[in-house]
């Protein structure tokens, strides 16, 4: 399956690989930017067969209990209850707390629409679950997936956030009117 991941991901699409996915990590928060396109969905799991990675997210519980629960938790996906009774970043902590491995893709923006300002649950669930982010562009200018070092939540949110933007700096979505 790596193969045909390989050979799609390279040879069809052809995407390139700038930076090394961190497989000494068993828990991480992945913080994939921008996400514009369900096709970045798409690309996510091709580049977790090219890595030989596993790697999860999260979903509205409802959707693993619908007919297509079993594709979801197939592709790594793990339920929550988004309610707004719910502490979402508490929950999604707990989950780490729970298993020897879980590397947690998500999107901070929190949607595909454009928007001025991140969501913070990325960087709070990091934080909750002691964990470190690991930064990752889908770069569809470019065609390139970047990916970073890890970083560990400091004290000065300001000053983390200011490093993850610049990481993200000239990277374009799938939907070119959403650029950093």
């Amino acid at each position: 399956m790596q193969r045909l991941a390989k050979f799609i991901y390279f040879n069809v699409l052809g995407w390139s690989l700038k930076g090394t996915f961190p497989s000494h990590l068993d828990k991480c928060v992945l913080a994939v930017v921008p996400h514009t396109s369900w096709w970045d969905f798409l690309l996510g799991l091709l580049i977790r067969k090219v890595w030989k990675e596993e790697i999860n997210y999260v979903g509205k519980k409802s959707l693993f209990d619908s007919p297509l629960g079993w594709f979801f938790k197939w592709t790594g996906g793990a339920p929550i209850d988004r309610s707004k009774t719910n502490d979402t970043v508490s929950a999604t902590a707990q989950i780490f707390k729970e298993r020897k491995k879980f590397r947690l893709a998500l999107s901070p923006e929190g949607t595909r629409k454009k928007v001025t300002q991140w969501k913070t649950g990325f960087y709070f669930i990091a934080k909750a679950a002691e964990i470190p982010i690991v930064l990752v562009a889908f770069d569809y200018g470019k065609k390139e997936i970047k990916i970073s070092e890890p970083y560990y939540v400091s004290e000065d949110k300001q000053a983390d956030f200011k490093k993850y933007e610049a990481f993200f700096k000239g990277v374009k979505g799938k939907v070119a009117a959403f650029s950093f």
